[in-house]
């Protein structure tokens, strides 16, 4: 990672160097809005690099002053005015190709119909550490766009560029452990954002020991901000509740010996990355790395949380019409009784219906754009996973309880199934599914009390 920041060093010492050599003019006001303006209109005017360097981490650091979100949004908005695509030009371009489509004519249109937003971009990213700042920056972008066509054109280009500047062959796996260094460490407590570490020694459990690992995706122009993790246990077999996993005593045998990886938690670590997907390289990378240390590793599965079911239930609960009888409803208030979970014989009462619910949300329910409700769910078919098995009583905590009454679900990868599972989720919408969570969705539809599945509403 070195390499990253020798050139981030380097764009620092130009850009110190760099001011030098313009006037104190364009630097403007540093509390005014007039004064970012003035430097908006600088960094696109001004063609030299040096110069260029300056100006944009001049420009950000202005940005960084902003007291506000409503002085964000106004700097957004006006970039949107600002940097509006020019029709003449592009209808110009348009008709020259038409008349001579020719290879010089095409390069023409594309370069008319390019965002003048994205260049703008562009330069902003000269500045040292810009690539991080631009991520920032998206962060503050999604938390205002909404209801703002404008603002959502300012984040279609922000998008386009960090698909290209986060390409795959851009990132760096590295694995993680005991002996990282404490400054990374620490933002893997921070960013863990499915199951919460409990300090040092929880952090510990999950890193030292032979039977667990952790991966982490890095960019050379974020330095040590890690993008996504991972957090693996390596099983003898799959898992169906979360405490199997997080309280499992270390072992103290051969790892060469565990026969399943389970990949337990998946964490996004930058916001402003939201929708740049790095989770299907992160599990295929992870699979293959684990296999070249490991090569007795039969099975590769998840253990995933279901973060949208409960509030999908809500609506099934309510809606006198849908697949629930008035015996059904009645018997899913005990969802609502505090220490339900811990009662074994309202758990069994329960797991019947509850497990062909969960089975139709992902096998029959779908949103209003016909997609799968879950957006786990989407992430690991999509990437060609098997929705393998539900687990009633799966995660206790408040956050499961809140999210899911309990439920988690194994999604299996099987590399021979992969790209079979992908092209039919992709292309046609077919969830790749084990006999045991179809049998669930037979029973919930053969129960006496049962309605119609196809009634359930969509969420």
């Amino acid at each position: 990672m070195r390499s990253g920041w020798f050139l981030q060093d380097l764009m620092t010492s130009i850009a110190d160097q760099g001011r030098n050599l313009l006037p104190a003019a364009i630097f403007g006001s540093e509390d005014t809005e007039s004064g970012l303006q003035q430097l908006i209109e600088a960094l696109t005017s001004n063609r030299g690099e040096a110069s260029g360097v300056v100006i944009a981490r001049q420009l950000l650091r202005h940005y960084r002053l902003l007291e506000d979100d409503a002085q964000r949004s106004a700097f957004f908005r006006y970039l949107a005015r600002r940097f509006q695509p020019d029709t003449v030009r592009t209808e110009r371009a348009a008709a020259a190709y038409l008349e001579d489509p020719s290879p010089l004519t095409l390069e023409a249109l594309q370069a008319a119909v390019e965002s003048p937003l994205q260049e703008f971009f562009r330069r902003l990213n000269l500045a040292p550490g810009g690539t991080a700042e631009i991520v920032h920056m998206r962060e503050d972008l999604l938390r205002l766009k909404a209801g703002h066509d404008e603002l959502e054109r300012v984040d279609r280009d922000m998008v386009h560029l960090l698909h290209s500047w986060f390409n795959r062959g851009f990132l760096v796996l590295r694995p993680i452990d005991w002996q990282t260094p404490a400054a990374i460490l620490d933002k893997i407590i921070e960013y863990e954002a499915v199951h919460a570490i409990q300090g040092w020694q929880d952090l510990r459990r999950r890193l030292e020991p032979n039977d667990r690992r952790c991966f982490a995706f890095f960019h050379p122009s974020m330095g040590d901000e890690p993008l996504i993790f991972v957090e693996v246990a390596l099983m003898s077999d799959i898992p169906a509740t979360i405490q199997a996993v997080l309280e499992e005593e270390a072992k103290t045998g051969d790892a060469r010996d565990l026969t399943t990886a389970v990949f337990y938690s998946i964490s996004n670590c930058q916001a402003g990355l939201r929708g740049i997907s790095f989770g299907n390289f992160l599990i295929k990378q992870v699979v293959e790395d684990l296999l070249s240390e490991l090569p007795n590793l039969k099975t590769f599965v998840t253990l995933s949380p279901v973060p949208r079911f409960a509030s999908w239930l809500s609506d099934v609960r309510a809606d006198p019409d849908g697949v629930l009888s008035d015996a059904d409803r009645k018997r899913l208030d005990t969802l609502d009784r505090p220490g339900w979970f811990d009662d074994a014989d309202a758990v069994a009462d329960l797991q019947p219906l509850l497990l062909g619910l969960a089975s139709h949300y992902f096998l029959e329910a779908r949103s209003p754009s016909g997609r799968v409700i879950d957006p786990v769910g989407r992430f690991h078919l999509g990437n060609g996973a098997r929705l393998e098995r539900v687990n009633m009583t799966a995660n206790p905590s408040p956050r499961g309880l809140t999210e899911a009454h309990g439920l988690m679900v194994n999604y299996l990868y099987d590399p021979a199934q992969i790209e079979r599972n992908h092209e039919a989720f992709a292309n046609e919408g077919t969830v790749a599914v084990s006999r045991p969570v179809r049998a669930h969705l037979k029973a919930l539809a053969t129960q006496p009390s049962a309605r119609a599945p196809a009634k359930v509403p969509a969420a």
